[in-house]
């Protein structure tokens, strides 16, 4: 019989007017889910608004051009003078200290009378730069940020020294318009001038000054600038630059944000998978509900086609709804965000609407809907009427063939499809997945396990105990719904608690044993003996290492361009910019080589290098292979001669590429120490600092403390975004577990008449049901709690590259608050059914 589509629709439109009861769940779970995927996606798309329109003024001009350790030679600083207008900053770590011996690490930015080229210094009080920067009777001016001032207690008019030089702070420095793609600072900016920096006696040969050259074009367009960035490399082949265009302003950035958001996507499809069970539990209870009008169109002559065509159309409405509120929800999340924290945020926020973003939320949000009510829509297709009219009391009566399972499974996968193709990373989206349906299955095997378990226990003495054991078994127990809602939220919550937990105890916790207590900086070569001893001298029983530093840029590997590689994900960041090397004729602390000889402390012959292993993995290299990396404006190409495993987490000296010692013979550079003592006092390591400082007036003196605070903030604030979104995904568990036992609350009901009726007490009920939530829930738990812990362990360990720490206190407070709730949950739901009539309820049967 051919499908009346019109009078389909009119069904159950009628239908649905009627009310939403039974739906509040369903439709919270879409909109919990689409709100996430939504919400995250208009944020994404809003930053990334923001970038491209803020391109310019946050990368400074229209094209930037940047080298290390070394100043642009004569004829590529005419190259660039003659393109457009250029501005020249130098940027370096130092040391500033006061008259009263207080020291703090700073960020020193250099600039000349063309800064910035294009937006807006914020000063206070706000002079002309020039007036500010300028030298008076021989002290250098300087703008500070406030961070600094408040450091060392000191005000605009007070005096600090800087290497050699001493400057007055005349302005409190409030913002910067390119602070956003300077990357991490350790330090509190200071500005000053280029004769400052001069002053400072801090530009040593081979000092880490990273250069740059900002040029403001006359006429910007990114074919300007990509002509412009092409006649530097072929004018200059060998030059190393590291150039930048509003086209990738930072590449690391605009990475960083795809990423985040594609983590944040991927936990709103966590929600709609967690937020489908959901959606089956009402369909099947709205469907129970409804048993009586279904056998009455099929009784009436209505085909089982209309029927399933009637409730599809119902719970597609529903879906669009849920999915119309999320959509909503999700496009003011940015709005909401600019209006409560955009006076803290460094980052350009452009709201508006994105049709795409909204239209990939929204079809999320149906296909899940749809994947998950399939099930229970395609068994109630095949239910004769007969059974319908006594289903109340006799079962559903379906028994599930090949059909019911073929349509959930195609639109499930056709979710998955979507999930994978439009992630920013497809590998770990198909993890995802992979991981998603596995956790779904082994969820349905520990729910099938609990009642068989139940089943095939001794039947115990104790009624309570023996109630409980079979209504944990029974036809249509809660057991599964509870297992798959329970266990999904849990493993979740456990997850982003250990990672959480794992990431303050490597940042912000204790350091781990023997590492360094102070890092060294542009220690003159000639002077390394002399530092040596100096330090042997403060702290005699510390353990000092100083090795020699550069900085290089991989160009090719195998002859390949740089940008031509396809490098793993996890081995990008080595490409984006310079990086440390070194040479050394032993292997160093803390590596083992794993591959290959380490080269004759005489070996004087072609250059070779040693890999980090992980790094040389992610880029294809083996044993022979051949990588080029641009030192000081010259390009060196060396052969692989092994692979090390290094031991990144003691914080000692190390580098990815390590060279024979032959290879950098006469070129400039400067040395790195590390102090390793037990200094039980800050006034210690003020001591340290103090010294060193007054002795070594340029060499700059980091605190691993002091970094790994500053790394630590930034890692927390992570955590806490995690942490939040992730309670997107605890809440559908919620409700998903408020909607799995409402659904169940008919069975209850008639199940406490029936008792009642038979002798049954009022108290011995809830201890009885109390009894079935908690052995229901305790058994989930053990599982979420285990899920959750290899996961945390897999993504800290795999994808973070970092050690793992199992958190046993945590873990058992997380199980422990949702049993709990389980239990509250049920019980109120129970004492509710324990309040009706038993009279109202036996007539309905």
């Amino acid at each position: 019989m051919a499908l009346n589509a019109p009078l389909a629709w009119r069904f159950a439109w009628r239908e649905w007017r009627g009310g939403l009861s039974g739906f509040r769940v369903f439709i919270a779970c879409i909109a919990l889910g689409v709100f996430a995927i939504a919400g995250v996606g208009a944020l994404s798309a809003s930053l990334n608004e923001g970038l491209s329109r803020q391109a310019r003024v946050l990368l400074g001009g229209d094209v930037t051009f940047a080298l290390f350790q070394r100043e642009a030679s004569a004829d590529e600083l005419a190259f660039l003078q003659s393109q457009g207008e250029m501005s020249r900053i130098a940027t370096l770590r130092g040391m500033a200290r006061t008259a009263h011996d207080d020291f703090t690490l700073i960020d020193i930015k250099a600039v000349d009378n063309h800064h910035p080229l294009l937006g807006t210094l914020t000063l206070d009080p706000p002079l002309p730069l020039d007036d500010i920067l300028a030298s008076h009777n021989g002290v250098f001016g300087a703008a500070a940020d406030p961070v600094l001032l408040a450091r060392l207690n000191l005000k605009v008019g007070d005096t600090v020294h800087v290497g050699e030089a001493t400057f007055q702070i005349r302005s409190s420095l409030t913002t910067e318009p390119d602070k956003l793609l300077g990357g991490i600072s350790i330090g509190p900016r200071f500005l000053i001038s280029h004769q400052g920096l001069q002053a400072t006696a801090l530009l040593q040969p081979g000092a880490l000054v990273r250069w740059t050259y900002r040029i403001k074009l006359a006429a910007p367009s990114d074919a300007a600038a990509e002509q412009l960035i092409a006649q530097a490399r072929e004018k200059f082949p060998q030059a190393g630059w590291e150039v930048r265009s509003p086209a990738n302003a930072s590449p690391q950035l605009e990475r960083n944000v795809s990423r985040f958001t594609q983590f944040l996507t991927l936990v709103g499809l966590a929600a709609l998978l967690i937020g489908g069970i959901g959606v089956v539990n009402a369909v099947e209870s709205h469907l129970a509900r409804r048993r009586d009008v279904i056998a009455t169109f099929k009784a009436l002559g209505a085909s089982t086609t209309m029927v399933f065509a009637i409730y599809l159309l119902q719970v597609l409405m529903l879906a669009l709804v849920g999915a119309l509120i999320g959509a909503a929800l999700g496009t003011l999340l940015p709005y909401a965000i600019l209006a409560v924290f955009g006076h803290l945020l460094p980052l350009p926020i452009e709201p508006g609407i994105y049709p795409g973003t909204l239209a990939l939320a929204l079809l999320y949000g149906v296909f899940a809907a749809l994947a998950f009510a399939l099930g229970p829509l395609m068994r109630v297709r095949d239910v004769p009427a007969a059974v319908l009219f006594r289903a109340e009391v006799a079962g559903e009566g379906s028994r599930r063939n090949l059909r019911h399972l073929l349509a959930p499974a195609a639109a499930v996968a056709l979710l998955a499809i979507a999930a994978v193709a439009l992630a920013y990373d497809r590998r770990i989206a198909a993890i995802f997945v992979g991981v998603s349906l596995a956790v779904f299955v082994l969820l349905r095997i520990v729910a099938r396990l609990i009642m068989a378990g139940a089943k095939r226990l001794p039947r115990p003495g104790n009624a309570l105990l023996r109630l409980a054991l079979a209504n944990i078994h029974r036809p249509g127990a809660l057991t599964p719904s509870v297992v798959l809602s329970l266990g999904l939220g849990l493993a979740a919550l456990v997850t982003v608690t250990q990672i959480d937990a794992n990431l303050r105890q490597q940042f912000t916790a204790a350091l781990p044993e023997r590492a360094p207590s102070f890092y060294f900086l542009d220690i003159p070569s000639a002077q390394s003996a002399h530092f040596s001893e100096f330090l042997g001298g403060i702290a005699p029983h510390a353990k000092v290492e100083v090795v020699p530093m550069l900085r290089g840029r991989i160009t090719a590997v195998k002859g390949v361009p740089a940008e031509q590689l396809k490098p793993a994900s996890d081995s990008e960041w080595v490409l984006q910019s310079d990086r440390g090397i070194s040479y050394a004729d032993a292997v160093p602390p803390g590596s083992k080589v794993v591959a290959g000889q380490w080269w004759s402390a005489d070996y004087q012959g072609a250059p070779l290098v040693s890999l980090e292993q992980k790094t040389a993995d992610g880029l294809g290299i083996a044993i022979g292979d051949e990588i080029t990396v641009n030192v000081l404006g010259r390009n060196l190409t060396a052969r692989v001669a092994n692979l090390r495993s290094v031991d990144w987490q003691n914080l000692g000296i190390n580098f990815v590429l390590v060279f024979s010692p032959n290879t950098f013979r006469g070129a400039p550079h400067t040395d790195l120490a590390t102090l390793t003592a037990d200094l039980a006092t800050p006034a210690d390591d003020a001591n340290v600092i103090k010294e060193v400082a007054h002795a070594f007036p340029t060499v700059t003196s980091v605190r691993v403390r002091d970094a790994l605070k500053s790394i630590g903030d930034i890692v927390t604030n992570l955590a806490l975004a995690i942490r939040g979104a992730s309670l997107v995904t605890l809440l559908s568990a919620l409700l998903v577990l408020g909607g799995a036992l409402a659904a169940g609350h008919r069975h209850r009901v008639y199940d406490a008449v029936i008792l009642k009726t038979l002798g049954a007490t009022r108290r011995q009920l809830i201890g009885a049901y109390t009894l079935e939530y908690l052995l229901i829930g305790a058994t989930t738990a053990f599982f979420g709690v285990a899920a959750g812990s290899l996961a945390a362990s897999v993504i800290v360990t795999r994808w973070m590259n970092l050690s793992f720490a199992w958190y046993g206190g945590n873990a058992a407070t997380v199980a422990a608050s949702a049993l709990a709730l389980t239990i509250a949950l049920g019980l109120a739901g129970t004492l509710i059914a324990l309040r009706q009539k038993a009279a109202t309820v036996l007539r309905r049967l």
